[in-house]
């Protein structure tokens, strides 16, 4: 049952990646969990994605490992390809999708990716390739179409960074940083009370928040780099 259940979960996975999602993001992630509960060594577990996750599922329990008053940075969850970008000297020299494929002239042809920084720097960035003005399945459909031409234009498609990877900057110094390297960032809010949380989910519900973005739900982040580093999971999806 477990193999079956793992094999599901895969090909599941495959599909999405490819830009054929079968199924939606929750029963995805319902079928993960349930695999979780029953084979937590399972194989799926321990691919290598060179890209990091994030935790999704009961955010509830997630909030519940925090104090009450807790820096938070709320950001849309995107719904495309995550990307992650690579510069060396300030030029961009590689792009790779989550697991890591080099994808460096498919993502060299979206008009807001910058091939060369206005410092030189060597620098990792994580984020989404997304597109304009769709719903969330046709722009993660469109997203993973592009990754796979042979001849892609980068029509109708954007990146938004989200993350310098193995920076030691907080997340909002981050969201700063990367705006004036010349990057899209998200929007974002903060809040210092867990109990807002419900509040904004509650205006995303009702299309009054981050409504530009082609997205099925938003993300909560824990600002202070210091407590990031002594929490197990430091930043949560949530799904709606």
């Amino acid at each position: 049952m477990y193999a079956n259940l793992s094999k599901t979960i895969k090909e599941f996975d495959v599909s999405y990646r490819k830009g054929r999602a079968k199924i939606s993001d929750q029963e995805f992630d319902s079928l993960v969990r349930n695999l979780k509960r029953i084979d937590p060594n399972n194989s799926y577990f321990h691919q290598n994605k060179v890209l990091p996750s994030m935790g999704n599922g009961n955010y509830e329990e997630f909030l519940e490992t925090l104090l009450p008053v807790t820096r938070l940075i709320l950001t849309p969850k995107i719904d495309g390809c995550a990307v992650g970008l690579m510069y060396s000297k300030g030029k961009l020299i590689k792009g790779i999708t989550r697991k890591g494929k080099d994808k460096t002239e498919a993502l060299k042809t979206i008009e807001n990716i910058p091939h060369k920084l206005p410092i030189n720097i060597y620098i990792q960035i994580r984020g989404e390739l997304y597109g304009h003005g769709l719903i969330p399945t046709k722009s993660q459909a469109l997203a993973g179409g592009h990754l796979r031409k042979k001849i892609p234009t980068g029509e109708g498609l954007s990146f938004c960074s989200f993350e310098i990877l193995n920076s030691e900057l907080n997340k909002h110094t981050q969201l700063i940083q990367l705006k004036k390297l010349g990057f899209e960032v998200p929007e974002h809010i903060f809040t210092n009370y867990l109990s807002e949380v419900d509040i904004y989910r509650k205006l995303w519900l009702e299309g009054k928040l981050f409504s530009s973005y082609p997205m099925d739900g938003f993300v909560l982040t824990v600002n202070s780099r210091k407590l990031q580093k002594q929490l197990y999971q430091y930043q949560y999806a949530i799904k709606c």
